[in-house]
């Protein structure tokens, strides 16, 4: 089978399905079946948010994804943390509600925002960032085109998935908004 994609864009393929799909539903499904009272952590919103900002990009310091290619274990690591750190993130996503919607707003777009500062990094660096990871593993492209494939599939993805997650909670919390104001409104064409 002809394999186009290099060790960089597989990685960013694995850690985009992990945080950006699993992670969250896995996170719905938790809230579905746990009350939102018994979940630990879920409220806390901006320690989950830079948990995961700090880790995504410790993760992708060329000196620790490179250690992380190298091992199994530690790859293994990377992936569990990422993951759990996301699920941290989402759970605490969808457990605001109310009046209280803007900070998830908000920690969504800034979220999506550092997503794609690292992704821009990734496509318009002059040179590979990860010279030690990308030889040596057979890829069908070059280091650096694998490294600016991986870059703009982060930039494609996280912020579609953010921004979506974003308008969904603005259009519930709008909505939430209306129908609390609707006996106000009532009231007024009655009066």
């Amino acid at each position: 089978m002809f394999n186009v994609s290099g060790p960089l864009t597989a990685q960013m393929v694995a850690h985009i399905l992990l945080m950006n799909v699993c992670a969250p539903m896995a996170a719905l499904a938790c809230l579905r079946i746990w009350p939102l009272r018994r979940m630990p952590l879920a409220g806390l919103l901006f320690p989950a948010m830079i948990a995961q900002l700090t880790l995504l990009w410790a993760w992708h310091a060329p000196p620790a994804l490179d250690a992380a290619m190298r091992s199994h274990l530690l790859h293994l690591v990377m992936q569990a943390s990422l993951f759990l750190a996301a699920f941290w993130f989402w759970s605490a996503i969808f457990r605001i509600s109310g009046h209280r919607r803007w900070r998830a707003i908000v920690a969504l777009l800034i979220t999506s925002k550092i997503f794609c500062l690292l992704a821009v990094l990734f496509v318009f660096a002059p040179r590979r960032l990860y010279p030690g990871i990308l030889s040596g593993h057979g890829a069908h492209l070059s280091t650096l085109a694998d490294q600016q494939l991986a870059g703009l599939l982060m930039l494609a993805a996280c912020p579609a998935t953010y921004v979506l997650a974003g308008i969904v909670i603005a259009v519930l919390w709008f909505d939430e908004i209306s129908r609390l104001s609707a006996p106000d409104r009532m009231r007024e064409a009655g009066a």
